[in-house]
């Protein structure tokens, strides 16, 4: 990658929806099919958002919708102007941002 490299992330809630799949897997499938290079999900601990709500995984593992990332790294232009306006609309409660990203490998 040459041109100027970015990395999307996109953090959603685990039961968060999108036409009956979890919104992280209608996600993921949504980049396959745009030809984006790869992503990378993954569940976290424990988070909280604007409302002040706690998201955790409970006892015995059962979940109360944990957050999620979904990470993409690809060039900013294709980033900008193909992948973000196609999942913008998904992403009706998440948070989207662009990191400046250095690939080494």
């Amino acid at each position: 990658m040459n041109a100027p490299t970015k990395m999307l992330v996109i953090l959603v809630d685990e039961t968060d929806t999108w036409k009956d799949l979890p919104l992280y897997e209608a996600i993921c499938r949504r980049l396959v099919q745009l030809n984006a290079p790869g992503a990378t999900v993954q569940a976290g601990i424990m988070g909280y958002g604007a409302h002040g709500h706690i998201h955790r995984k409970r006892l015995f593992g059962v979940p109360d919708d944990r957050p999620v990332s979904i990470l993409v790294v690809d060039e900013e232009r294709n980033l900008r102007e193909k992948l973000i306006p196609a999942i913008r609309p998904m992403v009706e409660e998440g948070l989207m941002f662009l990191l400046d990203v250095e690939v080494i490998a």
